[in-house]
């Protein structure tokens, strides 16, 4: 597993030199395994796949701009994420300051209930997924963030405090503020309901 993990490494390293020289096909090779997961991420935040597309595209667009400054800290992983969550970022801020709601995508928000399920409970699924997704939204940019990647995407506090760019225990804070926030809008039955 070692050996795997330090193969994979020497070959990004080997990506990211060649992309620093202008190749764009190890560019997109680098790039290439993280992008449905980008995707996903702002997908979650934003809530619109036009605009989520569009911001997509704007963090790749950024990466590529950016690779003579990756110096290997990070993760490419990491230093991706990291791009995709300030891009939407700023996406939300442009939303907010032209001050429209647009409708949720059916995308984020259509999860099937299984078959098995009656009318009425895939009935409550779904509202209750509406009223996750809405209460997610409602968050402040930087604990949206926070509850996607921690609780969405599953990585670790670490990884995700160095996407976000600040210490753990910031993220924490901001971690447990996001799910104090969502449970107030939901309520813990709602939640526990959710997880049956």
């Amino acid at each position: 597993m070692l050996r795997t993990s330090f193969a994979i490494e020497r070959r990004e390293s080997d990506l990211v030199v060649a992309a620093r020289g202008g190749d764009v096909g190890a560019f997109e090779d680098l790039i290439g395994p993280h992008a449905d997961r980008l995707y996903s991420v702002v997908l979650v935040l934003l809530r619109d796949s036009g605009e989520a597309e569009d911001v997509l595209q704007e963090t790749l667009l950024r990466a590529w701009r950016g690779i003579g400054r990756f110096r290997g800290r990070a993760m490419i992983f990491t230093w991706l994420y990291r791009i995709a969550v300030n891009e939407s970022n700023r996406a939300l801020e442009r939303r907010s300051r032209r001050a429209s709601a647009g409708p949720v995508d059916d995308a984020v928000a259509g999860v099937a209930a299984p078959a098995h399920h009656g009318p009425a409970r895939r009935a409550e699924q779904h509202a209750l997924q509406q009223a996750l997704g809405d209460a997610i939204a409602g968050l402040a940019p930087q604990y949206r963030a926070a509850l996607v990647l921690r609780d969405v995407e599953g990585l670790s506090t670490r990884e995700a405090a160095q996407i976000t760019g600040v210490g753990e225990a910031a993220f924490k804070s901001r971690l447990h503020h996001a799910r104090q926030k969502v449970r107030a809008v939901l309520g813990d039955a709602a939640l526990l309901s959710a997880a049956s």
